[in-house]
């Protein structure tokens, strides 16, 4: 009986057949990406495809102007519109 061992190097991955890609873990730990984020895939060059975290701006910038305007403020505001 022939026992095939599969080699495989530390930090590197290959492409299956349906074009998915297994990521190394430590490199997911030192980009800060965790399952569930959504990345958006860009070429950078021939051979090269760069991995960036999708951040929705909406969930980013969310109660960013919390304290901005006095209680009743945008109420106020909201008025002058009718």
């Amino acid at each position: 009986m022939v026992i095939r061992v599969k080699h495989r190097r530390r930090g590197y991955t290959r492409v299956s057949a349906k074009n998915q890609v297994t990521l190394p873990l430590e490199a997911l730990q030192l980009a800060g990406i965790r399952a569930g984020d959504t990345l958006r895939a860009e070429v950078r060059g021939p051979g090269e495809v760069v991995l960036t975290r999708d951040v929705d701006p909406v969930t980013r910038f969310a109660g960013a102007l919390t304290g901005v305007y006095p209680s009743g403020g945008l109420d106020e505001l909201r008025d002058e519109w009718d």
